[in-house]
């Protein structure tokens, strides 16, 4: 398996507020790792608040002990929170800053993921993409209630609004997730300017599209955003289990 991932600040934002981290290699006692991170707070606060939960994440997971995937993620998070919260009570200028993370590991056959806000985790499994994450946001929350139409909730004014993030609160809620994957299959961990532009059917035909590479799958990814308007920062990671480099 090989993954990639890029980060674009789109075509409106005068700053990159996502982070990414991408390891085909073994950090701590991962296999692998790939984090997403969409950060919130205004003049920068966000970028403080991405950088600063991904970088307190991968020291965890490099100094810690745990063995179990889905306790490491958790973990992390949970560090991860500690870390952003902390700058924000310390700096006046980063109160309430905060951010979203998906981070995911691949052992085996089995995929391991924690995840807070609305960046989102795809798999591509038999032609076929479904979203593995559940939004923590306003407009999700009001789909899954019945009260709203997932169309509706496409052109809402509160689309951005998150219920759930890393570092606004002393403590978070992490959803940990375990998905058993294909030797074939494909995954997709992005942050909502993605999301948000391209559609999972498109997403899926330059994902399949096996006659280029990862690398540029992914920067296609982010050229339809753009293409799209680019209203907010873009961030793909493209993990492809058939390739291996």
């Amino acid at each position: 398996m090989y993954g990639f991932g890029a980060s674009h600040v789109g075509r409106v934002r005068l700053n990159n507020e996502d982070s990414i981290f991408v390891s085909n290699d073994a950090v701590g006692n991962l296999d692998n790792l790939y984090i997403v991170a969409d950060g919130m707070g205004g003049h920068k606060a966000g970028q403080v608040a991405s950088n600063a939960a991904i970088e307190s994440f991968v020291a965890g997971i490099r100094s810690g002990e745990d063995e179990e995937p889905l306790d490491i993620m958790i973990g992390g998070v949970s560090n991860a929170n500690n870390a952003v919260y902390t700058l924000g009570q310390a700096h006046e200028e980063y109160s309430n800053m905060g951010t979203t993370m998906i981070a995911c590991t691949i052992k085996g056959a089995v995929l391991y993921a924690a995840h807070v806000g609305d960046s989102r985790l795809y798999r591509i499994s038999g032609g076929k993409i479904t979203q593995v994450t559940n939004d923590h946001s306003y407009v999700a929350e009001m789909v899954r209630a019945g009260k709203m139409t997932e169309e509706e909730a496409l052109i809402h004014p509160q689309r951005s609004c998150i219920t759930r993030a890393v570092g606004t609160d002393s403590s978070v809620r992490v959803d940990g997730i375990i998905v058993n994957v294909d030797s074939k299959d494909l995954f997709i961990i992005c942050s909502d300017g993605l999301s948000n532009m391209v559609t999972k059917e498109e997403m899926l035909e330059i994902c399949l599209d096996k006659s280029k590479s990862v690398e540029e799958r992914v920067h296609l990814l982010i050229e339809k955003a753009n293409e799209k308007g680019g209203p907010d920062n873009i961030s793909a990671i493209l993990i492809d289990l058939e390739e291996w480099q």
